[in-house]
C-alpha cells in the first residue's frame, strides 16, 4: 500500500506515482474494446498455437490408430466421432493443427524475410535497381498462383519441409510489394535525411530508421498471409499433393478422405472444415484489426 505525505492541512500527495500499465496490455484492451472480432481472432490464434504445441497432451488417442467403430457419431469416448477407418476425429483435428501451424508460420517467416530484403532495398535505393527487380516481381505475380504451386509440388514432391519452402518462396513477391510501398512512403522524411546528413551509412539507416517504421504493415501482411498459407496447404492436401503420411494428419487430407461420405456422414466432413474456416477467419480478422490499430491514418475511422 502506497504511503502518503502531508504537505499542508487538507493536501495529501503520494510519495511515488502509480506504475504505468505495460504497453502490450493497453494494446490488448484497445483491441478488445474497439475490435472485438479481431480480439476473437487473437484468441483463436493463441488456441491454435497452444493446440499445436501440446497436441500429444490434448489428443486422447494416436491419430493414425483405429480406436473404435467406423464412422461412429460423437460420444463421450470420441468427442467428434470416428472416421471411415475407426480413427478418432478429434485427435486427428488436434494433430492437424500442428501441421497447419508449422506450415503457416514457417512459410510466412521465409516470405517475410525475403520480402523485407527485397522491399526495403528496392524502396530505399529506387532508380534502375528498383525498376529491374520490380519487373521480375511483376513476372512472378503474373503467373497463376495455384497452377504454379501445383507444378512445383508435382516436380519437387510433397512433404512438410517442401511445403514450407515452396509456399514461403512463392509468397515473397506479393509481400515485397507491401514492404516496398511502406518504404517509399518514408524514404524522404526528415529523420532519414538527418541520419544521412550525420554520415550514417545506407545499412545503418535501413536497420535503425527504416525497418522500425515499417513494422506495422509488415506485421499485418504476415498475419493475413498466415491464413492464406493454411488455406493453400489444405487445398494441396485435399488434392493429394500435400502431406500424405497418415501419422501426420492434415485438415485438407481429412476433407479429401471424407468427401466420399458427405451424404451419409456429414459429421466426418464438418470438423476439419470448421477447423480450416476458423483458422483462416481468425488470421484474417486479426490482420484487419492490427491494420486499423497500428496505422495512425486509420485510427478512429471505423
Amino acid at each position: 500500500m502506497a504511503h502518503a505525505t502531508t504537505v499542508e492541512p487538507g493536501v495529501i500527495l503520494p510519495d511515488k506515482p502509480a506504475g504505468r500499465t505495460p504497453a502490450w496490455i493497453d494494446f490488448l484492451k484497445r483491441l478488445a474494446r474497439t475490435k472485438p472480432v479481431g480480439a476473437f481472432g487473437l484468441v483463436v490464434v493463441v488456441l491454435l498455437i497452444l493446440t499445436a504445441l501440446f497436441a500429444p497432451l490434448i489428443a486422447p488417442y494416436e491419430p493414425a490408430a483405429p480406436v473404435g467403430a467406423r464412422l461412429s457419431t460423437p460420444s463421450a469416448d470420441h468427442w467428434m466421432g470416428t472416421d471411415n477407418s475407426g480413427r478418432d476425429i478429434f485427435s486427428r483435428v488436434v494433430y492437424g493443427a500442428r501441421v497447419a501451424a508449422a506450415v503457416g508460420f514457417g512459410a510466412v517467416a521465409i516470405s517475410t524475410i525475403g520480402a523485407i530484403l527485397i522491399g526495403v532495398s528496392t524502396g530505399y535505393f529506387g532508380g534502375g535497381f528498383d525498376a529491374i527487380v520490380q519487373r521480375f516481381v511483376d513476372a512472378i505475380m503474373a503467373l497463376p498462383g495455384l497452377v504454379l504451386l501445383l507444378a512445383i509440388v508435382t516436380i519437387t514432391g510433397s512433404g512438410l519441409r517442401q511445403l514450407i519452402l515452396i509456399l514461403g518462396f512463392l509468397g515473397i513477391a506479393g509481400a515485397s510489394r507491401i514492404v516496398r510501398s511502406a518504404v517509399l512512403g518514408i524514404r524522404h522524411v526528415q529523420y532519414l535525411e538527418a541520419a544521412r546528413a550525420t554520415g550514417a551509412g545506407h545499412m545503418r539507416v535501413m536497420l535503425r530508421h527504416v525497418l522500425p517504421n515499417i513494422f506495422a504493415p509488415v506485421m499485418v501482411s504476415a498475419t493475413v498471409g498466415l491464413g492464406g498459407v493454411i488455406l493453400a496447404e489444405a487445398a494441396l492436401s485435399f488434392l493429394g499433393l500435400g502431406i500424405s503420411d497418415p501419422n501426420q494428419p492434415t485438415w485438407g487430407q481429412m476433407l479429401s478422405q471424407a468427401r466420399r461420405f458427405i451424404d451419409s456422414d456429414f459429421n466426418y466432413v464438418f470438423w476439419p472444415c470448421l477447423a480450416i474456416t476458423l483458422a483462416v477467419f481468425a488470421f484474417n480478422m486479426l490482420g484487419d484489426a492490427l491494420r486499423d490499430l497500428l496505422d495512425p491514418r486509420l485510427r478512429g475511422s471505423r
